[in-house]
């Protein structure tokens, strides 16, 4: 694998091979990738008490409940930022949609300052599969011991690019592949 530069970046893009990202902005290319912005939408986990265990058991079927706060009007205008209290954690999503064609995948990791700040943008899942579609959930989570204000439409993280030795036969969204997240749009709740 071989990360794309900045150039190849705008090449893959123009011509259409293998990504799309939409909204597209030039000023969010980095020299080898793209910064994401933090969209308007958050999953609060709400329904789980204290020392509850969450069993990720299909059959067991507990869940925690979520529930959907909004942070920007239907334009994407910020109304208020959503505030994270320490030790909380939070799903995101990104403003951007990412397209991934078979023979790329994508990277999300955090901005530094950010992480500097003690918010994890990514806790387990920052590995983009290629075939993917849709915008890219978040999942926030504040290590730092005060609250950090998360403002919609800041750079949240950034995306790096990969380029497959050859494109994989079953891109995510295939058939029987169980692709619970493919064309998300907003915070996306865990689907078991």
């Amino acid at each position: 694998m071989s990360t794309l530069s900045d150039r190849d970046i705008l090449k893959y893009l123009q011509f259409g091979w293998q990504l799309a990202i939409e909204p597209f902005d030039a000023k969010q290319l980095q020299p080898a990738s793209y910064d994401v912005r933090l969209g308007g939408t958050f999953q609060v986990p709400t329904s789980v008490a204290y020392g509850e265990r969450v069993s990720i058991d299909r059959a067991a079927g507990r869940f925690p409940r979520m529930q959907e706060w909004w942070s920007s009007n239907e334009d994407g205008l910020v109304v208020r930022p959503f505030v994270l209290n320490p030790g909380c954690f939070v799903l995101g999503t990104t403003v951007e949609r990412v397209r991934l064609g078979k023979a790329l995948i994508a990277k999300l990791d955090g901005k530094s300052t950010l992480g500097r700040l003690g918010l994890l943008v990514h806790c387990t899942a920052g590995y983009i599969d290629p075939g993917f579609d849709g915008q890219i959930t978040l999942e926030l989570f504040n290590c730092a011991p005060y609250p950090i204000e998360l403002v919609p439409g800041v750079p949240i993280g950034q995306l790096r690019f990969e380029f497959l030795s050859s494109p994989c036969l079953h891109p995510y969204g295939s058939a029987g592949l169980g692709s619970h997240y493919q064309g998300q749009t907003g915070a996306t709740p865990p689907k078991l």
